[in-house]
């Protein structure tokens, strides 16, 4: 499933490994073990297609029997988890790119509101038109994607691409006529937010899932 509004392209990555470690997340009896096990897991996949476009270079190397004309990439990508969520897809993203610079934002959803608020930002001031990744398990209401991505393109960032592993309809929506952003991946999209604003019928809540109840 692909499609594309307004300029931000959402994708869903239909993979049986991916399909079959989501119903794994999605499981209320799964251990926190468990959890954060298969969202590293997922993660791996959704970022691969996440960043399947990447610039390369062209490099000649010495291989044991003689010189390769060989590939190599042009940028790493800055990545952007949200916390704590967000933590849990972080070692997927070094895992492919280690060279990656990393930012932090803090959100914590005010839950009379369901508005998020920032209490902490380590994006480097001045990203010059770099590439920047967004990591966060969960796509609900969109209020702490939105201000993550507030911040990163304050900071001069280029393209933005957010990387979920669930995501609402109206979470989307949401994202869309913000006008920031250019793509959304994730493993699916649910039915819909609840009177809460949980992702229904969703994981639960992602932070407490991977590291206990806060």
């Amino acid at each position: 499933m692909e499609g594309r509004e307004r300029g931000m392209e959402t994708l869903v990555v239909n993979h049986p490994v991916v399909a079959d470690k989501l119903t794994e997340i999605r499981r209320s009896t799964t251990s926190n073990a468990s959890f954060r096990r298969n969202l590293h897991e997922i993660s791996i996949f959704l970022i691969y297609e996440a960043l399947r476009d990447s610039a390369l270079s062209e490099v000649t190397v010495d291989t044991p029997l003689g010189p390769s004309s060989s590939l190599t990439l042009e940028d790493q990508p800055i990545f952007l988890p949200i916390l704590r969520a967000g933590l849990g897809m972080l070692d997927a993203a070094l895992l492919m790119f280690p060279d990656s610079a990393v930012g932090f934002v803090g959100a914590k959803r005010d839950e009379t509101t369901l508005l998020p608020e920032v209490y902490l930002n380590t994006i480097p001031s001045d990203l010059d038109g770099a590439r920047v990744v967004l990591l966060d398990p969960a796509l609900a209401t969109g209020g702490s994607m939105i201000q993550a991505l507030e911040l990163a393109k304050d900071a001069g960032a280029g393209e933005m691409i957010m990387v979920t592993l669930l995501a609402s309809p109206e979470g989307i929506e949401a994202v869309r006529k913000s006008g920031l952003g250019e793509k959304v991946i994730t493993a699916a999209v649910d039915e819909r937010l609840n009177d809460v604003g949980f992702i229904y019928p969703g994981l639960g809540d992602a932070g407490d899932r991977q590291f206990g109840i806060d």
